[in-house]
């Protein structure tokens, strides 16, 4: 393992106890290309996931195989299903993309164990990580729960706009990313841009009016 590179991902892991660096040498690093499933609905789970550079999307699935994006693991990002797995011993209920090249770095399960058992800083650190990551999932659940599909996908173009104002993404796109049907949001996308609040482009939407935006969805 090189402590420096995860350190450097994960400044927090520097000042660890001498249990917890003594476990943490144990993990180990991996590269994954694009497009790598690194772990299915139903699979086991063995590691304890640190990334340090890439990105990540775990998405569940329905029967008719709609997908639903739970959360994305960027750089500096653990994994809370695996964790929950880990700490239930229960198996992934989702599935896990690489969606670019990723690096990581991988402590195994029974080390995992000691880590809780035997390191206080180690335990804080997943901990931590965990909690982080929970908040999200719980956001994920209100947002599906009581907002309307315009306000998701507003809150989507909202979060996703650059500098310009352009959301370079294509109604599937923003669809698979929300868990619903390409015609709904195409639908939901043409009235808002009879209302002239966006304009609609090829594999863009265009924001004209991002405060008339947040008041509707308000």
């Amino acid at each position: 393992m090189s402590d420096q590179e995860l350190t450097s991902s994960y400044p927090e892991l520097s000042g660890l106890d001498d249990a917890g660096k003594a476990l943490l040498v144990q993990a180990h690093r991996v590269e994954l290309p694009a497009g790598t499933v690194i772990f299915r609905h139903g699979d086991r789970c063995d590691h304890f996931v640190m990334l340090v550079s890439g990105h990540v999307k775990v998405v569940a699935r329905s029967p008719a195989g709609r997908e639903l994006l739970l959360y994305r693991i960027n750089h500096q990002g653990t994994c809370v299903l695996t964790t929950s797995c880990l700490l239930g011993n229960e198996h992934y209920p989702a599935e896990g993309i690489a969606e670019t090249d990723v690096v990581a770095y991988l402590l195994p399960r029974s080390v995992f164990q000691q880590a809780l058992d035997q390191s206080s800083a180690l335990r804080a650190f997943i901990f931590d990580s965990y909690a982080a990551r929970l908040a999200g999932l719980i956001h994920l659940v209100q947002a599906v729960s009581f907002e309307s599909v315009e306000q998701r996908i507003i809150g989507h173009l909202l979060q996703r706009a650059d500098d310009s104002g352009v959301v370079k993404e294509s109604h599937q796109l923003i669809a698979d990313e929300l868990g619903t049907a390409r015609e709904v949001v195409s639908r939901k996308l043409q009235m808002l841009a009879q209302q002239g609040l966006l304009e609609l482009g090829r594999g863009k939407v265009i924001l004209l009016d991002t405060e008339g935006l947040k008041n509707f969805s308000a």
